[in-house]
């Protein structure tokens, strides 16, 4: 196999567990925009595809294996309500690449009940938005001298 292929399934397969890994692993294999924006939202759209479809039967598997005890409200569950009661599937949407990861926030959206035609379309903007905003910032910074320097 190519190097360049494997190096494209590589950033590709780690977008699909962590957003972020797309930008800047694109970005330091000298990828274009264009070549990070399609490796994220392709990485992160599989994990939302796949997770959509078996996000109900995952959810179900999960509540067997674990004991009815009394609610946990953690801070992060709190938040995460908070903001699904605020923004409803846009701000979870809007909020998975850079503070949830792929399978976190499609996770979180089936387990609210959203229908997976919205589930799509939402992470599907959302990751077209931040991985160009990513990809755009991060080859900036790393223009900055300091960064050339440490990672040139």
């Amino acid at each position: 196999m190519n190097e360049s292929l494997i190096t494209f399934f590589g950033i590709y397969f780690l977008s699909m567990f962590k957003f972020i890994a797309g930008p800047l692993l694109g970005n330091a294999a000298g990828y274009s925009i264009w070549k990070i924006v399609l490796v994220t939202v392709s990485g992160m759209m599989t994990s939302v595809f796949i997770f959509t479809l078996l996000g109900i039967q995952f959810k179900r598997i999960l509540a067997l294996n674990t004991k009815k005890k009394s609610p946990i409200f953690s801070k992060k569950n709190r938040a995460i309500v908070r903001l699904w009661a605020k923004y409803g599937e846009i701000g979870i949407a809007f909020v998975t690449p850079i503070l949830l990861t792929p399978i976190g926030g499609t996770l979180i959206l089936v387990s609210f009940g959203t229908k997976k035609r919205k589930i799509y379309f939402h992470m599907l903007w959302s990751a077209l938005l931040w991985s160009t905003v990513f990809g755009l910032t991060i080859d900036k910074i790393l223009q900055i001298p300091f960064f050339s320097r440490l990672f040139g």
